[in-house]
């Protein structure tokens, strides 16, 4: 029985769906197609063309995207992911991040000592923002790092992301004879967090931001029915909002809570319209990893810190591998 897997939105939540894949990976878990957007696309791409390293190591290494908690209870923002816009700053970065790279990140101490580093790099970075920019930050400059796109192009399975084309008013979805880091970038330009994408001439913003799930590449029939190759959809269930939902710390705090929870409203959403609609209309079945939700330090939940990003990575790790266990049938 083939497979393909469904990875959404949620940048916070990453280390949840990059420690399940993890698990997967391990056990030599198999998929016939990989539908992604926003945070998941990150999440799939370590998983299909990691850049010198193995799937697995890739995987693991996002939760080094956190920040140190000792740094992290002062400072909660994550200037290790989101970067400062324009033309100085990426010059800034390319000189600085090759010394920084060097920097150990095995034991607390060093991970201090790196994520300290690496704020005051950030702290000097220059940056062209005004209020005429688009976006706040810069569009992933350090993706190059993470992905070999060349290698993505002989993955033996179907590979999509989706990007909302402003021009057209309407989804695109890109395969992985063509995606680049540019078609990343677009697919990533979650509105206000970065500027729209021009890909083509045209502007473009994140998928998820107006579909979660990348369903429609896989739902199309051409996809469904080409070599008779999927039966069943693996999805990562949706983490309850109204759990996601507290008082906030900080204002950082309250501005993520605005971005997260309707995202995770959609989600949900689309995944009960799926089962009561495209299941009836579909040959296919889905089937759901869920994650442990008491393992879960609520109000840390949509926090980059260290500390959350190995936590909820450990917490998806068990889910795929209990998901695994219960479907052995479905990886032959």
């Amino acid at each position: 029985m083939t497979v393909a897997l469904i990875l959404g939105g949620g940048a916070p939540n990453l280390t949840l769906m990059s420690g399940a894949l993890a698990a997967l990976e391990e056990r030599k878990a198999r998929f016939s197609a990989i539908a992604a957007s926003g945070a998941g696309m990150l999440v799939a791409l370590l998983y299909a063309a990691p850049k010198g390293m193995s799937s697995a190591e890739a995987l693991r290494s996002t939760r080094n995207m956190g920040v140190s908690d000792e740094i992290y209870r002062w400072f909660s923002i994550n200037f290790k992911v989101f970067h400062k816009p324009g033309l100085l700053a990426d010059y800034f970065r390319k000189t600085v991040n090759p010394y920084l790279d060097l920097l150990p990140q095995n034991s607390p101490t060093e991970q201090f000592i790196h994520d300290w580093f690496r704020l005051v790099a950030a702290t000097f970075t220059p940056s062209d923002l005004s209020p005429a920019s688009q976006g706040l930050c810069a569009p992933a400059p350090w993706i190059e790092d993470a992905v070999d796109f060349e290698k993505l192009r002989s993955v033996p399975y179907d590979f999509y992301l989706n990007a909302f084309n402003l021009s057209e008013r309407r989804m695109r979805t890109f395969e992985k004879d063509e995606i680049t880091s540019s078609h990343f970038r677009a697919a990533l330009a979650f509105p206000f967090l970065y500027s729209p994408f021009v890909l083509d001439g045209d502007p473009y913003i994140e998928g998820s931001a107006v579909d979660t799930f990348n369903f429609e590449a896989l739902l199309k029939e051409r996809q469904i029915y080409k070599r008779g190759s999927i039966k069943t959809l693996v999805v990562f269930d949706v983490l309850g909002f109204d759990k996601i939902l507290h008082a906030p710390n900080s204002l950082y705090d309250a501005w993520i809570q605005s971005i997260m929870v309707p995202l995770v409203s959609m989600a949900k959403d689309d995944l009960k319209i799926f089962e009561r609609e495209h299941e009836r209309k579909y040959p296919i079945k889905l089937e759901k990893i869920s994650f442990d939700e008491d393992r879960i330090v609520w109000p840390e939940i949509l926090d980059w810190s260290r500390s959350n990003l190995s936590r909820l990575y450990d917490v998806g790790y068990k889910a795929g591998a209990d998901f695994y266990d219960q479907h052995r049938g479905l990886f032959p």
